[in-house]
């Protein structure tokens, strides 16, 4: 023991750096949006957003967001980001966009509320098809 600190302590704090450090992603954490992209840019092809479902794509400068096509021909889009706490939502799947850190369920085809803590929608991102893309609005 020196200065009161045990052997095993420094053994399990540096044990425990190694498991907090593993944990870690090793690209930069995405935010919610479009990131640095600009109207007319592309989002996605058309066909890699399922009908009746959604996809979350990543975009320039950190950006993400979650495509969605209720019906075919018909895509929308929303900043990802849960307007109750600021986690990341989940797709469509059950026939909802499910926040999964307190259950905030949203509708797919508009990105309002249905039931949990929030009790604001998603906030919309303009996009357009062009052909067999999405584009930015």
């Amino acid at each position: 023991m020196v200065d009161g600190i045990s052997r095993r302590s420094v053994l399990c704090a540096i044990a425990a750096a190694g498991l907090l450090s593993a944990c870690g992603s090793s690209g930069p954490r995405r935010t919610g949006g479009v990131g640095s992209a600009k109207p007319g840019d592309r989002v996605a092809a058309l066909a890699d957003v399922p009908v009746g479902s959604g996809v979350l794509v990543d975009m320039p400068g950190n950006g993400q967001l979650l495509l969605v096509q209720p019906a075919a021909g018909q895509v929308r889009a929303f900043n990802p980001v849960c307007p109750h706490a600021g986690s990341l939502v989940n797709p469509p799947a059950g026939g909802a966009i499910t926040c999964p850190t307190h259950n905030s369920k949203f509708d797919p085809a508009t990105g309002q509320p249905r039931s949990g803590p929030s009790r604001t929608g998603l906030t919309e991102v303009p996009v357009k098809i062009s052909g067999t893309d999405v584009l930015i609005g």
